[in-house]
């Protein structure tokens, strides 16, 4: 879906650059162009990188570390 109108900036793309290794949303904001227009879809793309982040993040672990 859209997340970004201004710069048609989809959750996919936000995701990608979770997973590509973006740490921050500054970062996925100048990777995308997410939010640097109007704003008004800052708080759910972030909110979809933060989740996507934690999931790499989780994904990372070991697996034995990942169950306890």
């Amino acid at each position: 879906m859209y997340v970004c109108i201004c710069n048609a900036v989809t959750d996919r793309a936000i995701r990608e650059a979770a997973e590509s290794g973006a740490h921050s949303f500054a970062e996925v904001r100048r990777r995308t162009g997410c939010s640097d227009c109007c704003g008004s879809c800052e708080e759910l793309a972030s909110q979809i990188f933060h989740d996507a982040l934690a999931r790499k993040r989780t994904l990372d672990l070991p697996l034995i570390a990942a169950a306890a």
